[in-house]
């Protein structure tokens, strides 16, 4: 089973910036497609951005595009979400995702992802 662990979540205030790293214990790290979603309360898991294993292609919700950027590093096993001009709407407990190797998909849904880590808390301050 691949463990996931997120972390950099805390408060901001409205415009500013967080940065969230998400730690894999796949080997297969780089041929994995890599996944954010948030959750806010009362609300359905929503997808975030992507990045895919095959050529590092990325993916973002209308909602964050402009603002947020994906990442990975695979030597380290990590994937990370650069979260900038943030927005009280943005409050979320954000979710790493993970497919499982070589896989395809549209990967701004939750079916390619098998794996999920345990989320991390991100509030934005008005």
């Amino acid at each position: 089973q691949v463990q996931l662990v997120e972390s950099g979540g805390g408060l901001v205030q409205a415009g500013g910036s967080l940065s969230l790293a998400c730690v894999s214990s796949e080997s297969a790290f780089s041929k994995c497609t890599m996944g954010w979603f948030r959750q806010a309360p009362g609300k359905e898991r929503e997808f975030v951005a992507a990045i895919t294993w095959i050529n590092d292609a990325t993916f973002y919700s209308e909602a964050v595009k402009g603002r947020f950027a994906i990442s990975r590093d695979n030597a380290e096993r990590t994937v990370y979400l650069q979260m900038n001009n943030l927005k009280p709407e943005d409050t979320a407990v954000y979710y790493c995702a993970a497919s499982r190797p070589f896989s395809s998909g549209y990967f701004s849904t939750r079916d390619p992802y098998d794996y999920w880590g345990q989320g991390t808390q991100v509030t934005v301050s008005s």
